[in-house]
């Protein structure tokens, strides 16, 4: 049996945690009772911890208890651990196994408990798009990859937000026990096996406008989402605002953090998935909809900026039949 322990404390998110383990539990019926996955979850005192969303989730173990060695150790996520200090009975139970199990990580936000605990300097790792940025500048040594799914770097393993924990779950079921198996356990679950591209397939690509009508770059950013059939140039754009080309341009990249031109091929995806996901058009008319010259030019830019074609984004994330 593999052993596979989670950590979990108040305020955890509880799809963090059921997710994964209905993995293993899938898994388990597939498998010899000897070579299946034995969960365990721990919290500091071995109590119950509700969860964000209100839930109890009883703890098997303590962190004393869980002491290990564990084959698969984890710790889960939670909406506001990202913006506070980790509890020390976690960080030190977590420097403590990572030391003696054969591979440890985080879903979603936990991956700030590994950073506080030093156990991501130097490494490749990814949590959950939203809060990628505050991680990379929290723990600078670390090597955020914000649009992975999940992330491998030796032992270490971490997720992207909340349901890519599944994701997680189900490669290291495939790592463990082939391909096939991974796939089964998928289907049982009607989740895709292998999720193409990453995480900015399911973010938003635009910030909030500013909120102010007259705000120059507010007229411009509403200008390029009412017009984006319409060729939109640099100097057209600054023309608008009332400023020159080159002031333009540094002033929209101070305010957005995005250049003039990736803001519009950037606006452009987004209404391209908003009508891949809610009409049968076809796809050189939604091309030609959302500004693009043609089908093949938005396909190169989805496969760019999303790592999938506009039609396995409509097939395989949107209209996937459950079998």
């Amino acid at each position: 049996m593999r052993r596979v322990v989670l950590a979990i404390f108040p305020g955890v998110q509880a799809l963090d945690v059921s997710g994964p383990l209905d993995v293993f539990a899938e898994a388990n019926a597939y498998l010899p009772e000897d070579s299946g996955y034995l969960a365990s979850l721990a919290s500091a005192d071995g109590r119950t911890v509700r969860a964000s969303n209100g839930m109890r989730i009883g703890a098997d173990l303590s962190f004393d208890e869980a002491a290990g060695p564990w084959d698969i150790a984890l710790v889960a996520g939670g909406p506001a651990l990202a913006g506070s200090d980790v509890d020390e009975p976690l960080l030190a139970w977590l420097r403590a196994i990572a030391v003696s199990s054969t591979r440890y990580g985080s879903i979603c936000t936990g991956a700030f408990a590994l950073g506080a605990a030093g156990l991501l300097d130097g490494k490749r790792a990814t949590t959950h798009w939203q809060s990628a940025g505050q991680l990379a500048g929290r723990f600078r040594a670390a090597r955020v990859e914000p649009d992975r799914i999940f992330c491998r770097d030796g032992a270490l393993i971490t997720s992207a937000g909340v349901t890519a924990g599944i994701d997680l779950a189900l490669a290291l079921v495939a790592e463990d026990h082939g391909a096939d198996l991974a796939l089964t356990v998928a289907k049982r679950l009607v989740v895709v096996a292998q999720r193409q591209g990453g995480q900015s397939q399911f973010s938003p690509y635009l910030v909030a406008p500013p909120s102010d009508p007259e705000d120059p770059m507010a007229k411009v950013q509403a200008h390029v989402l009412a017009n984006l059939r319409e060729p939109l140039s640099v100097d057209t754009l600054a023309e608008l605002a009332g400023m020159s080309a080159r002031h333009f341009a540094r002033v929209f990249v101070q305010r957005t953090s995005v250049t003039p031109h990736e803001f519009i091929e950037r606006a452009r995806v987004d209404v391209a998935r908003r009508l891949l996901e809610t009409s049968d058009q076809p796809l050189k008319t939604i091309a030609w909809e959302c500004g693009f010259a043609s089908a093949d030019r938005m396909r190169l830019v989805f496969l760019r900026r999303l790592g999938v074609t506009p039609g396995q984004y409509q097939a395989s994330f949107v209209r996937r039949e459950s079998t």
